[in-house]
């Protein structure tokens, strides 16, 4: 007997129609014998619902009250859904219990919308296991030292699954998704993408730090430093699918790298719209100046991706970053408001409209000429670079959105994952 870790997004969560499906799989999971911890998303649409509302009542709100509140009220959604798979369960005779976060708990910081996990304790989810019962965890939430209810961040529910996997000592982690696993790159951008039977943890990391939507780059970095075994599938099979068949579809997530895939130089395209670069001109380039602008934007909540400085010229200098596109503005009006003038920069500029591309893979630690092949198929196809970042096992580069799904397929086709096995 195996205990078992399932999350289903918000689209398996979607209808009463597909919580009754997710019911039945869960208990024919249970019925074979395993031990079973669930954990949902909203349905579908319904996080959105929600903060739409609070943002028509309050659209430009800053405070910390506020994001308390937004925090309040996002997480009913899981709530909601969670209570709804239970009852779902019960109507198919296996008994079962859904606990929010706070209830669990589920420990987190105090950063509010971006809150991350502590500790879990599993004293309460283990006893309802040994009585079995199928336990449902509501994903996405948790509760800070004062009490106060918080959420993980968009996709946070494959957050906390794998950290409830990580807790318990889970056998598996299975994530439920609206795809059938993980691709060489999105198939709506190139048809011929294949899916990966399986991928490196390492490479998952980097897909899902430079946009890949698969799976939250904070499961990944949880699943790696727990090694909680991994697997994403799809939740639209069939629910009475033969278990064995079942449990080794889709796409592995593996921390061993075996002979065929380092036979892959590149494993896949990585993609990532919602970026935006900002650039702070004429700045002394003296020690210290990149604390002076990254600080304040780390101390506003704000994530940095891409950075690069430019030859000093004058005593001056450039500095550039992108940032998500959500941060945007608050990060250019920081800079153009505080930083800057502390700093005598002569200008604050920002494009809103890029994309980064990235190719991934762990073969290329062993083979020369990789970024050299970006480059040039970019390049034939009139794409310009602005910026460019590299890893042991990715390399990412910043151009115009609306070169990015040319880019995508230029690459892909570059790097033969077109090709039929």
């Amino acid at each position: 007997m195996a205990l078992i870790v399932h999350k289903y997004g918000g689209t398996s969560m979607g209808s009463t129609e597909r919580i009754r499906n997710v019911a039945k799989r869960v208990a024919k999971w249970a019925r074979a014998g395993h031990q079973m911890v669930v954990v949902p998303s909203a349905m579908s649409g319904e996080t959105n619902r929600l903060l739409g509302l609070a943002s028509e009542l309050a659209p430009s709100a800053a405070k910390t009250s506020y994001y308390r509140e937004l925090d309040m009220l996002a997480a009913t959604g899981e709530q909601a859904s969670s209570a709804l798979l239970a009852i779902a369960l019960q109507a198919e005779g296996m008994e079962s219990v859904s606990y929010a976060g706070w209830q669990v708990p589920v420990r987190t910081d105090s950063s509010y919308t971006k809150a991350r996990i502590e500790s879990i304790d599993d004293a309460r989810v283990r006893k309802d296991l040994d009585a079995g019962r199928v336990v449902i965890i509501t994903g996405f939430q948790g509760i800070d030292p004062e009490g106060n209810i918080t959420t993980l961040g968009r996709g946070g529910s494959d957050t906390s699954a794998v950290a409830v996997a990580a807790a318990l000592k889970a056998d598996e982690c299975l994530i439920y998704t609206d795809v059938d696993g993980v691709y060489t790159t999105d198939p709506r951008v190139v048809p011929a993408a294949k899916r990966l039977g399986t991928v490196s943890f390492e490479e998952m990391l980097e897909m899902a730090s430079l946009g890949s939507k698969v799976l939250q780059i904070r499961s990944v970095e949880f699943a790696g430093k727990y090694k909680v075994p991994m697997r994403v599938l799809s939740s639209f099979t069939p629910w009475d699918i033969d278990l064995e068949e079942e449990a080794k579809s889709g796409t592995l997530i593996t921390f061993e790298e075996d002979e065929k895939m380092e036979k892959a130089v590149v494993s896949g395209i990585a993609f990532n719209r919602g970026e935006a670069k900002i650039s702070v001109l004429g700045v002394p380039d003296t020690p210290g100046i990149a604390a002076g602008i990254l600080g304040p934007v780390a101390d506003a909540n704000i994530e940095v991706d891409v950075i690069i400085q430019n030859i000093s010229k004058d005593g001056k200098t450039d500095f550039s970053f992108t940032v998500n596109q959500g941060d945007y503005q608050r990060a250019l009006d920081l800079l153009r408001e505080k930083v800057a003038p502390a700093l005598g920069a002569a200008e604050v500029v920002g494009n809103p409209n890029i994309a980064k591309v990235s190719i991934v893979g762990i073969g290329m630690r062993s083979h020369v000429g990789v970024a050299s092949t970006m480059f040039r198929a970019l390049s034939q196809e009139n794409v310009n670079i602005q910026m460019i970042s590299t890893s042991e096992i990715k390399t990412s580069v910043v151009i115009d959105e609306k070169y990015l799904e040319l880019a995508v397929r230029a690459l892909h086709t570059a790097f033969g994952l077109d090709k039929s096995e």
